[in-house]
């Protein structure tokens, strides 16, 4: 797709804090501009699952919220009594 032009007002020091950021990354602040943009204006995607994710995935499955509970309700009630 070839490029359009687009005229943006901005404040001095935002436009200096911009280029000196493009100039240390080695890119320009139209690519910055057009990055961030692309990124607004895309779809959502779901992060990358991570390596501990992935081994967990499934690991739940069946578990009830009310196990969960009890286990907590047991476990810290059981310290209270043990600390009295």
């Amino acid at each position: 797709m070839p490029a359009a032009k687009v005229q943006l007002q901005v404040e001095a020091e935002v436009l200096a804090a911009a280029a000196a950021y493009a100039a240390a990354h080695g890119t320009s602040v139209s690519r910055l501009v057009e990055a961030l943009l692309a990124a607004v204006t895309s779809p959502a995607s779901p992060p990358e699952a991570t390596p501990v994710l992935t081994r967990l995935r499934g690991s739940l499955r069946g578990a009830q919220v009310r196990d969960w509970d009890a286990h907590l309700t047991e476990m810290y009630e059981g310290d209270a009594r043990s600390s009295t």
